[in-house]
């Protein structure tokens, strides 16, 4: 039995739907804070369990029976840490086989700030004696084609990546990579995956393959940090969401997005998803 937390998120619901390809419905469990999100796996016979990261007694019956458990890291930046050591205890009850966590690209040596609590987590995991396997993701090609309408709007793409290169891959690559993990045949425990994109791109590239899509002159802006920060602030962002945004853009002139190991295009076996197709994918919405 396999259970994933954070059923009902993107990414969560993606990896559902992998492993329902692979395994009888009853062998997957989606563990959500609230179970009506998920009702449409309830019918299709996916075992629903109600598992709320800051209520610890509700993860460990979440993971009662489990073998695998994939440990999709909170949203909630600034409480992850101890949710996540609640869910490692609560592996660690269960007597779990392996617990799979998904974690950021380089997380031992990136600068970014969202770095930090994927780092506690890590050295939570290396001291709980749970076996364990870090999908260490990189950016979601997601997080910067989202912004396309808005760069439409305003008639440019505004950050402050310099030229960094940012090897990016689809929501999709990365959960068909944790479907890979939970359903190998060979032993995962132990292992750390650095998961990025086939190729990379700056911003510079990516608003001119937006200009090429759309037909308009789209050109990248590249900001001070601080500048961009508030400009996201002034259009609307809540500031914790600035900051990281702005912080990550600034981590990417670093070399922190980036990475050309390859080993998630290998680990899915097939290549991830093109810059050109994720900039498709938004304009068809």
């Amino acid at each position: 039995m396999i259970v994933v937390t954070g059923a009902s998120g993107q990414l969560g619901r993606l990896v559902i739907q992998g492993l329902l390809e692979k395994l009888p419905a009853a062998q997957v469990v989606a563990a959500v804070r609230d179970p009506a999100k998920v009702e449409a796996f309830a019918a299709l016979g996916v075992q629903v369990r109600q598992a709320d990261y800051d209520q610890p007694s509700s993860l460990e019956r979440a993971f009662a029976g489990a073998e695998k458990v994939l440990l999709i890291s909170s949203s909630e930046v600034g409480k992850r840490a101890p949710q996540h050591r609640a869910a490692i205890a609560a592996a660690g009850t269960a007597g779990v086989k392996l617990l799979a966590y998904t974690s950021l690209l380089h997380a031992d040596r990136s600068p970014l700030g969202l770095a930090d609590e994927h780092r506690e987590t890590e050295a939570a995991l290396a001291d709980s004696g749970v076996p364990y396997v870090l999908l260490r993701n990189g950016w979601y090609s997601e997080n910067y084609t989202a912004g396309i309408p808005a760069a439409l709007q305003l008639g440019a793409l505004y950050g402050c990546a310099g030229e960094g290169r940012i090897a990016s891959a689809g929501r999709a690559d990365y959960a068909a990579a944790a479907v890979a993990v939970l359903t190998a045949e060979q032993a995962q425990a132990g292992r750390v995956y650095e998961l990025a994109g086939d190729t990379s791109y700056s911003l510079a590239e990516l608003a001119a393959e937006i200009s090429r899509q759309t037909g308009k002159t789209i050109p990248y802006q590249d900001l001070p940090q601080a500048d961009y920060q508030a400009a996201l602030q002034g259009a609307g962002l809540p500031d914790w969401l600035a900051a990281m945004l702005a912080d990550s853009d600034a981590g990417a002139s670093r070399g922190a997005l980036f990475d050309d190991g390859r080993q998630l295009g290998r680990l899915i076996g097939r290549p991830t998803l093109t810059l050109a197709d994720a900039v498709a994918q938004q304009l068809r919405g």
